[in-house]
């Protein structure tokens, strides 16, 4: 006699299939051409299995996006429970993590729909907020609990504005990706850590 289906196996399989094509709408035609009913469309399902999760497009983009990066364990698994490495050796984690950031925007999967996000950031002050909140806000706060680990170990400055610090070390990265003006490597991401540590050491 046949099993009767799983209903929360079918409930996973419809709110991976609405991540997945919210991901991939993004990608295609921007953020603000992407609409509820689109994706419930790309994914199959109707718009009440959509709203049943979420109260509206920015929620499920971003949980699209949250779901990428802990797919791909990138920048320290992004979505959620953020932590970063803590070794007790500051220049190996943190060539650990920007290895990885460099990694995860050199892959076509996981940068196209980062990019089109980006793009509708600069333009929609809602969705930066909201950008900030789930995901930018968490992140940064983990990396500034290692970098104080650091600081109490000796290794980094006591002193050092750790918000400046982080606009030091990302920044650059950032605006190679964001124009596309040079190669994305390990050895780029390995230098950045080594500029940062020669002016953020102590004394």
């Amino acid at each position: 006699m046949p099993k009767d289906p799983d209903p929360a196996r079918r409930s996973e399989r419809s709110r991976q299939a609405i991540l997945e094509a919210a991901r991939e709408l993004v990608s295609e035609v921007g953020y603000a051409k992407v609409s509820i009913e689109a994706i419930a469309a790309r994914a199959g399902v109707g718009k009440q299995t959509i709203y049943r999760w979420w109260r509206g497009k920015g929620a499920v983009v971003f949980d699209a996006f949250l779901a990428l990066s802990e797919a791909g364990e990138g920048e320290a698994g992004e979505g959620g429970g953020v932590t970063l490495p803590d070794t007790g050796d500051i220049e190996a984690d943190l060539k650990t993590v920007m290895r990885a950031t460099v990694a995860e925007f050199a892959d076509p999967a996981f940068e196209a729909p980062i990019r089109a996000l980006n793009m509708e950031i600069v333009s929609d002050p809602e969705l930066a907020a909201q950008y900030r909140e789930r995901l930018a806000g968490p992140v940064d706060e983990a990396k500034k609990a290692r970098l104080r680990s650091a600081q109490r170990a000796g290794q980094l400055a006591a002193d050092v504005d750790l918000d400046l610090a982080l606009e030091l070390l990302y920044a650059p990265l950032y605006q190679r990706w964001l124009q596309r003006s040079g190669p994305l490597t390990p050895a780029y991401a390995d230098a950045l850590v080594d500029l940062f540590l020669k002016a953020m050491r102590p004394s």
